[in-house]
């Protein structure tokens, strides 16, 4: 299974190498333009060694739990993505939903949460409702909380609030600014910055990242999207973690071999060990 992302242009090339062993904690092989195992092997060959491969709805995340019990190296991630959820999601998806979540390859639920960027406010309930659910389904399973959060930082926060957060809660593509990254510091969530923090017009997520403590930090792509500069646009893939890496490891004032290692310790403790 494979889809087409919409990405235009040729891969960008391969960056150097990283110093240590790193987690792309969130990426979607099924839009990668090539074959999984090729994508695997050109982020080892970089030193992304590991990866959470995470579905958007009830057929993506089977085929995610179907590539991560083939490769030892992928973990999947299944959810109902909130702009799907908008059109409603039936009993039995949730149902589907929660027994992919048992699964050992699986190690999160996500991605869930709000998006009000691309959904109407007539679409804005069943997100709400389907994001509560989600949360149960975390809860119940043990896993972590794989969040996406567009446009709607209020809301998502006083959800998680209202029901309980999970243990473990990862807010992927971090979108927020130093205030708010300094409110999920204080709640224990995690934060994980993907390929935008390194936009020209992203000093507010830099910003953020400055103040997210290093044991709440993690690193993605959501490949083959948010492809970091100098290759904005191009489609991406997890082996283009080390230009995110080495922005927030600038951003930071810290070396690039110490940043990697924390975040590659934060992904164990929060997907558990490979």
């Amino acid at each position: 299974m494979t889809r087409s992302s919409g990405r235009t242009g040729d891969p960008p090339p391969s960056p150097d190498p990283l110093p240590v062993a790193v987690v792309d904690s969130h990426c979607h092989l099924d839009l990668m333009d090539g074959e999984v195992e090729a994508a695997l092997a050109a982020a080892t060959a970089v030193g992304v060694t590991r990866a959470v491969t995470v579905g958007v709805d009830l057929a993506t995340s089977r085929w995610q739990v179907e590539v991560a019990e083939a490769h030892p190296q992928v973990y999947a991630a299944v959810a109902i993505h909130p702009n799907e959820a908008s059109r409603g999601v039936s009993e039995q998806t949730y149902l589907a939903v929660t027994e992919l979540a048992r699964k050992d390859k699986v190690r999160a639920v996500g991605e869930t949460g709000l998006d009000y960027f691309r959904t109407p406010p007539e679409g804005h309930a069943r997100q709400q409702e389907s994001f509560r659910r989600h949360i149960a389904i975390a809860k119940e399973t043990g896993r972590a909380l794989m969040i996406h959060d567009r446009e709607a930082h209020e809301d998502t926060l006083r959800i998680l609030t209202e029901e309980g957060a999970p243990e473990t809660v990862v807010f992927h593509a971090f979108s927020g600014d130093a205030a708010m990254a300094k409110v999920c510091a204080d709640a224990g969530y995690v934060m994980s910055f993907a390929g935008n923090v390194t936009f020209k017009n992203a000093a507010n997520l830099r910003e953020a990242a400055l103040v997210a403590p290093a044991d709440l930090l993690l690193v993605e792509t959501d490949a083959p999207y948010l492809t970091p500069v100098p290759w904005r646009g191009r489609p991406g893939g997890p082996y283009l973690i080390p230009l995110t890496l080495r922005v927030l490891a600038a951003t930071r004032g810290v070396g690039v071999a110490e940043l990697g290692a924390a975040i590659a310790a934060n992904a164990e403790r929060v997907f558990g060990p490979w």
